[in-house]
């Protein structure tokens, strides 16, 4: 998958038909489960988070699958209007200090079968879909015991009283934007009534998204200890506590582009924030939520193209769905490889083969200036990075635009073609 940056069945074995059905019978076998695969996400994060700080960043996306009222594959309902799919929660473990995406912890892949009758306020939360923010974090717990330390992060969905109630560890963190103005025991009034002090202002460059440009936006920051109360509709759940105890930072842009929707981030958050260095610390790990969200595009059309798969079955889609986020998360480690920062090593992407096929292609991409050489140390992700990265069309120069998903997904592309014919060459 990596290497055709696809999920056909027909492309990954090459057109042949062998190929083609040792990968059905594979996805069909009742002891391949995407539980096991799940579980194997972890395997790499475990030894790469030893003595770091970890960003444990987690999200949902769902995957439209085409069906027809004749064809739905056993597919679920998905979103608000009449879509079928299956849904991924995922986790991904990014170091704090350099940004480096280290692997994926946990999640889960499931598909819905049919409308639930109760009320949602009726249920429990194990009984509900967003137990999964409860469930991940503490699967992850065992994939990161080596880290120094973990921060969970989550947008407004996951602000669920009972993680903040039960998650928390010495070594576990919580960092996630409020859902709701919250009740707190201070005056008895909402976090928005909360006294804050002022961490004073900073010019932060925010990435595009859809429906919002990337641009520079000035951003002030206010911080503060709150303590938030137990929602009412919890009073009955014995062992969770009356209140617990958090800091908060408000962010809000200041003199936003006419037109723009302005920044407004209230960030709760199980560190100590006691000056403006830790709250603006704190809100810098917040942005870092970016990864997850390129993580799902690599799944889609800007990578893999998952949700065009023609699997029949809604089994072996989910299975195909926890590989491919294996292998878009290689996808983004090769990615981010560019700049040689994370010193992984280039056998989490590539065969033997393809490393000897790297090595012979790389005199012919290098040029006879300095400038022109391939910087990294050879065998080094980010050694394999230029070379893909010079296939897919970039100039290989250091003040040139960085290669992003595209030129990798053309170079990818190119390469598995010569690598294949490299490995022809004494047959």
């Amino acid at each position: 998958m990596v290497a055709r940056t696809s999920t056909c069945l027909r492309r990954l074995a090459g057109g042949r038909r062998s190929g083609i059905v040792g990968f059905s019978r594979f996805l069909a076998n009742p002891r391949v489960t995407a539980e096991a695969v799940i579980e194997g996400w972890g395997a790499e994060l475990s030894q790469a988070c030893a003595g770091r700080h970890i960003l444990a960043i987690q999200d949902s996306s769902d995957f439209n699958f085409s069906t027809t009222k004749e064809r739905s594959r056993g597919l679920g309902a998905i979103g608000k209007g009449s879509g079928r799919g299956v849904l991924l929660h995922a986790m991904l473990g990014v170091d704090a200090e350099t940004g480096g995406i280290l692997g994926l912890a946990a999640g889960r892949i499931w598909t819905r079968d049919g409308r639930v009758s109760v009320p949602h306020r009726a249920r429990p939360l194990s009984e509900k879909e967003s137990h999964r923010w409860l469930s991940t974090a503490e699967a992850a717990k065992t994939v990161l015991a080596q880290a120094h330390m973990v921060t969970e992060i989550g947008d407004r969905e996951s602000d669920i009283y009972e993680k903040w109630a039960r998650l928390p560890e010495p070594g576990f963190h919580i960092l996630t934007r409020a859902m709701t103005d919250r009740s707190i025991l201070e005056g008895g009034g909402k976090l928005s009534s909360a006294p804050l002090k002022l961490a004073g202002t900073a010019q932060v460059a925010m990435r595009a998204r859809p429906g919002r440009p990337a641009r520079t936006a000035r951003l002030e920051a206010r911080f503060g200890p709150v303590t938030i109360k137990r929602p009412a509709n919890l009073a009955r759940q014995p062992g969770l506590a009356e209140t617990v105890e958090v800091s908060l930072i408000e962010v809000s842009e200041v003199n936003a582009p006419p037109g723009a929707e302005p920044i407004s981030w209230r960030l709760l958050t199980t560190h100590k924030v006691e000056d403006a260095d830790m709250a603006w610390r704190a809100v810098s790990w917040y942005r870092q939520r970016w990864h997850i969200e390129q993580f799902f595009r690599t799944l889609k059309q800007q990578g893999l193209q998952l949700e065009d798969s023609q699997l029949e079955n809604a089994e072996r889609l989910i299975k195909l769905t926890a590989i491919a986020a294996r292998a878009a998360c290689t996808i983004m480690q090769l990615v981010q490889a560019r700049d040689g920062k994370s010193g992984q090593d280039a056998k989490i992407a590539f065969s033997s083969s393809e490393i000897q096929t790297l090595h012979a292609l790389l005199p012919e991409l290098e040029g006879k200036t300095a400038l022109q050489k391939n910087p990294h140390p050879p065998e080094t992700l980010a050694w394999a990075a230029w070379i893909i990265a010079k296939l897919g069309g970039w100039d290989g120069y250091p003040k040139s635009k960085p290669p992003g998903p595209i030129t990798f997904r053309h170079g990818l592309q190119y390469f598995k073609s010569v690598s294949h014919g490299w490995k022809l060459r004494n047959v």
